[in-house]
């Protein structure tokens, strides 16, 4: 890559740091179109706000739970101190509420706002400011519905909530409502896309809104699954409507959506490893038509993935197994081609600064600013999930670590670390950005970033090899004792998953005090719309579809290849699930707590 000058940044204002810390700029970078209403615009930002803010919420009380599993592995029962107790009916609940409200609310509702805002700025559309508040409102009361049997431990069934274990019907009503209102935002979001097409025929869709778009028709099919799950088998049950249900029909449809929404929460991090973050390094997108085939990829081949959770499950053909495991396979490709883009668009940032060398351009990228290392240490933390994702897909290596304490070690390098805390980074610029206050310390913020990848990448050591030596998931040991924690040497991981906790817990209060002290700060901003940070493109695609490139032309039609996704989810799903609807064995649910 050829260097460039690197001009001075701007002057910083006397009252502090700006809004959104800025890199050195080269050339001009795309702007979001103004909008005049300043009304409008103030009620988009509030609901963008209150999305944000709510899964934040969520993320706090559950990682306040965290280190109680962590201690768990580590051999010491902490569910047993008089003032936990008290709040908590068993370690079954509290690992219950760390998984939904980490895994399932925070990310519903900071992608919510995050890819209803960005589209809408990025096309400077109107939208039905009433129906975006209702769905918020929608969801939010999902929430709550779902949380009430949670907190009363009556819906004590782990993140995946596999039936015949029954929770409360209120529980899976309040579910179907969070996913509901989702879709909703997905009908919005596509529907102002359309609309935008109409008015502009023969014009590329700007990168932001296309990656949105493109990310919400995924979760549209990805979601099916799992509404026609707690819809058509698991609320008539719980509600002695039926008499009950097959635990393998719902194992199936579960997973159908269970895998692909790990890409539901990974790609809106990507949106802003593509579209934001090398402009946070000053540097420059590699390649846009590249990143649109990225995200058609993904919206083809994230869903029809599932089945290689099942490898052990009776009456479901290996056949089928092994055309998913290969399917599994295939989705390396984008995380490559996206390991590689990000890559260079670092790299060209980092050359601009005046890095020279093989890796030594490494050195001169801005680690200091925790909007950029927060995501970088994500992408970092994914390179290595992906690879522990290969393992896991695999049929030959899968029943070695399947139910180990490898599978948690694992997700939690991929939604714990390269989901959770991309989105913690663009929150520390996101909220100056719609709220007009600043960024009280960018030092504790860094601190915060780079404790949570220690911790968690000493946590999955721990983990993975605690899994490999046999320690199971979802099990109480330091209650239960487990045979393998009397032969095997666990001393060292023990140890490791133990520490790991207390430097999570110290991350998180970091990270707390920084995002609660800017939320409760005076506003600072004097009425301006904070820029978002865009980057220049190197290979752009160009606005007019006539003279853009082949594979911009390709990718240009999402409502296509929206359809073309849906068959292929068909295709793979729908002979499995038919012998499986032909063959129902329906068992009574029972309750443990």
């Amino acid at each position: 890559m050829t260097t460039r000058p690197v001009p001075m940044p701007g002057s910083v204002p006397a009252a502090g740091p700006p809004l959104i810390p800025q890199a050195p700029q080269q050339a001009t970078v795309r702007q979001m179109p103004a909008i005049q209403d300043v009304a409008y615009l103030a009620s988009l930002k509030k609901v963008t706000q209150y999305y944000i803010v709510t899964a934040f919420l969520a993320l706090f009380i559950g990682v306040m739970i965290g280190p109680l599993q962590a201690m768990n592995y580590a051999g010491i029962n902490l569910y047993e101190l008089p003032f936990i107790k008290a709040l908590l009916k068993s370690y079954y609940q509290g690992l219950s509420l760390h998984g939904v409200l980490n895994a399932l609310v925070f990310t519903q509702f900071f992608i919510s706002g995050w890819m209803l805002y960005l589209p809408v700025r990025d096309l400077g559309a109107r939208i039905n400011m009433k129906f975006a508040w209702f769905t918020y409102v929608l969801m939010t009361a999902g929430l709550l519905l779902a949380a009430v049997p949670l907190l009363l431990n009556r819906a004590t069934l782990l993140y995946t909530f596999y039936p015949p274990m029954q929770g409360d019907a209120l529980f899976y009503i309040g579910a179907a409502i969070m996913v509901g209102a989702s879709l909703l935002v997905v009908g919005q979001v596509v529907r102002m896309w359309w609309s935008w097409k109409r008015a502009h025929p023969g014009r590329v869709t700007p990168l932001v809104t296309f990656m949105s778009v493109a990310v919400w028709m995924m979760w549209f099919v990805a979601s099916l699954g799992i509404v026609i799950e707690v819809l058509v088998l698991l609320i008539p049950w719980s509600l002695g409507l039926v008499a009950g249900v097959d635990p393998l029909l719902s194992k199936t449809l579960f997973w159908w959506t269970g895998h692909a929404i790990v890409y539901f929460w990974v790609l809106p991090a990507y949106i802003s490893w593509y579209a934001f973050l090398p402009r946070h390094a000053g540097g420059r997108i590699a390649s846009e038509p590249l990143t649109r085939l990225v995200f058609v990829l993904f919206l083809l081949n994230s869903v029809p993935v599932g089945l290689h959770h099942q490898f052990s499950d009776p009456n479901i053909s290996n056949v089928w197994k092994t055309i998913h495991m290969f399917l599994t396979f295939l989705i390396a490709v984008p995380s490559l081609m996206t390991a590689f883009s990000v890559g260079a668009a670092l790299e060209d940032a980092a050359r601009a600064r005046g890095g020279r060398g093989l890796l030594g351009w490494t050195l001169k990228l801005p680690w200091g600013n925790a909007i950029f290392s927060a995501q970088v240490l994500a992408m970092i933390s994914f390179i290595l999930g992906g690879a522990g994702g290969i393992v896991n897909a695999s049929s030959s290596f899968a029943p070695v670590v399947h139910n180990t304490a490898w599978i948690p070690g694992h997700f939690h390098i991929t939604v714990g670390t390269a989901t959770t805390l991309s989105f913690m980074g663009i929150s520390l610029w996101l909220i100056p950005h719609l709220t007009g206050k600043r960024l009280p310390s960018m030092k504790l913020a860094s601190a915060a970033v780079w404790t949570w990848f220690v911790g968690m990448m000493v946590f999955a050591l721990g983990m993975h090899w605690t899994g490999l030596l046999g320690v199971t998931r979802r099990a109480n040991i330091a209650a239960t004792a487990q045979d393998i924690y009397k032969t095997a040497e666990l001393a060292l991981p023990k140890a490791l998953t133990g520490i790991s906790g207390v430097i999570l817990l110290i991350s998180a209060l970091l990270y707390f005090s920084v995002l609660f002290r800017m939320l409760l700060s005076k506003r600072e901003e004097n009425g301006e719309d904070t820029p978002i940070p865009y980057s220049e493109a190197i290979s752009p695609a160009g606005e007019q579809l006539a003279t853009a490139s082949p594979l911009v032309r390709v990718t240009e039609p999402l409502m296509v290849l929206w359809v073309i996704a849906l068959v292929l989810v068909l295709l793979m799903y729908g002979p499995v699930l038919g012998k499986l609807v032909g063959n129902l064995q329906l068992v009574p649910g029972w309750r443990l707590y």
